[in-house]
């Protein structure tokens, strides 16, 4: 089986409960094995990494219903296996900076440098722009699911505001009285939706 589809990880819902949950395969097997074709017909399967619905038709053998994302995850995989080809090895590239005197100033009197101190702040801010990229795909994909699965629940929007307040304290007792499984979905997909700071409370 393509490890793509063994990497694609998804959660099937029937009403408001969790069937089944990991890799597409793993799902879509323990769905035909468990449920009938009537309640086949009800399952809502959703992508664990954009907490969207994805469309599934389950007639047909495992095989069957798999093939059904085989070339689109084929595709994907060919591109990133493409991009990561002939990578040139790291190393040290000069190139020109335009910078005010008084910047130049400031970089030569800090410790190692201006090379070294520019090195650094480039890298804080590539990780300063990936934790904000991390935080906001999770608020994303938490969205997404509670939109489809929680949109008449209580306090459906002030739970929506306190996600992306990054309030977790908030977010978590708006929540608190949802159905379990749904309320336990969201959370998992809501897990990187805010600063550390606030994990570590």
């Amino acid at each position: 089986m393509s490890n793509t589809l063994t990497q694609f990880y998804c959660t099937a819902f029937l009403d408001v409960a969790v069937v089944a949950s990991g890799s597409l395969q793993h799902v879509v097997a323990a769905v035909k094995d468990t449920l009938s074709d009537r309640e086949l017909t009800q399952l809502l399967v959703f992508d664990d990494s954009t907490g969207k619905p994805i469309d599934v038709d389950f007639r047909g053998k495992i095989d069957d219903v798999l093939k059904q994302f085989g070339d689109s995850s084929g595709t994907e995989v060919n591109q990133q296996t493409t991009r990561r080809v002939g990578r040139p090895k790291l190393g040290v590239v000069s190139g020109e900076v335009t910078l005010l005197p008084r910047h130049w100033e400031w970089l030569k009197s800090q410790p190692g440098g201006a090379s070294v101190t520019l090195r650094k702040l480039i890298d804080e801010a590539r990780r300063a722009g990936e934790q904000q990229s991390t935080i906001q795909e999770s608020q994303e994909a938490a969205y997404n699911f509670m939109t489809a699965m929680a949109g008449d629940f209580n306090q459906y929007e002030e739970a929506l505001r306190a996600l992306y307040a990054g309030d977790l304290d908030r977010f978590y007792h708006y929540i608190d009285d949802w159905v379990p499984d749904i309320r336990n979905h969201i959370k998992k997909l809501a897990a990187r939706a805010f600063p550390e700071e606030n994990l570590e409370k």
